[in-house]
């Protein structure tokens, strides 16, 4: 098993197909976009295939996450999709996309095996997402979300990031927006993984915050906590439920000690957290021959080194100079 020196075992794994992405997110990335990796950097189909293999049929990977960038980008998508839902013993496999595409490939997706996909939308204005982010297409995910849905991508989750004055007062008609559409939304808070550097804890909406915001609209108290075990979000029934919302404090309550998850980045490197600044290279020896033993024995000997914690309220913590898109969340 994946296991670090605390404790904890990884069964949870986060592919990046691509770094790249169509939004130009603020939180993210600025307008103009970055510089993508070249594409002979970029792990193959094949390579993606058979290193999600190695962890799930020798390392205990449960579930498989393939994330961005925006993976819906990536030409071989349904297939690596097939390929993985097709693995002994079958690991849940889900996806986390911007919703653009999704309209055209949420029934091949779900025909593969995909399971159930996450959508970030931040705003129900269209004129707000693109300020957000400079490309208006606020259409084209709201038609992605309904296509997911049809499709069976069940629970269809939404994931928003409230950002002051620009859309935290959208806090309490997003969700009750997402309960009508049947949605499970989950707000996360806004974290320091921006390529332009430019996040302050100070002009962040915490989790507290957030929670007050929907208290206007909504009566919300906490679900049952011995449920959640390693899943990032707090969740809370809303007006009793069954209905529920969830909040992830990923600054300020952060669930460190109960992380299961292991990232693979899209040019084949782990990452024990989102805001690692040490990576350990699966790409160069598998290209180089070596043999799955091999890159396994690599891979438990790099979730062995993960840190107690992302060390973010620690006065040393340094941004991590991989933005989000080219992480994978």
């Amino acid at each position: 098993m994946l296991r670090d020196s605390f404790g904890r075992v990884a069964t949870d794994l986060r592919v990046s197909l691509t770094d790249k992405c169509n939004l130009r997110c603020t939180y993210c990335m600025p307008p103009e976009g970055l510089d993508w990796l070249p594409k002979p950097e970029l792990l193959t189909a094949d390579e993606i295939v058979r290193l999600v293999t190695i962890g799930v049929e020798h390392l205990g990977i449960t579930e498989v996450r393939y994330t961005g960038g925006e993976p819906l980008l990536r030409r071989e998508l349904v297939d690596i999709v097939a390929r993985t839902t097709a693995l002994s013993p079958r690991p849940q496999v889900s996806l986390t996309s911007n919703g653009i595409g999704l309209a055209r490939l949420a029934e091949p997706l779900a025909a593969a095996g995909l399971d159930r996909v996450n959508v970030s939308l931040d705003t129900l204005d269209p004129g707000t997402f693109k300020r957000l982010a400079h490309r208006d297409r606020h259409a084209d995910v709201i038609a992605g979300l309904a296509a997911a849905d049809a499709a069976g991508l069940r629970p269809v989750k939404i994931n928003a990031v409230l950002m002051r004055g620009i859309n935290d007062h959208e806090a309490v008609p997003l969700l009750r927006w997402a309960l009508d559409q049947g949605y499970e939304l989950r707000f996360i808070e806004q974290m320091p993984l921006d390529a332009q550097h430019g996040w302050s804890r100070a002009d962040m909406v915490t989790a507290d915050e957030i929670l007050r915001l929907l208290s206007d609209g909504f009566d919300l108290t906490p679900d049952d906590l011995e449920e959640r075990g390693s899943a990032p979000a707090e969740r809370f029934l809303v007006d009793g439920g069954p209905d529920r919302v969830g909040v992830i404090g990923s600054v300020t309550r952060p669930f460190c000690g109960a992380c299961d998850r292991v990232r693979l980045t899209a040019d084949g490197q782990v990452r024990n957290c989102l805001f690692a600044t040490e990576e350990s290279d699966l790409k160069t020896a598998m290209r180089a021959g070596a043999s799955d033993d091999e890159l396994a024995e690599r891979w438990l000997a790099a979730v062995a080194r993960k840190r107690a914690g992302h060390g973010i309220d620690d006065p040393s913590f340094l941004q991590p100079s991989r933005p989000m898109s080219a992480i994978g969340g």
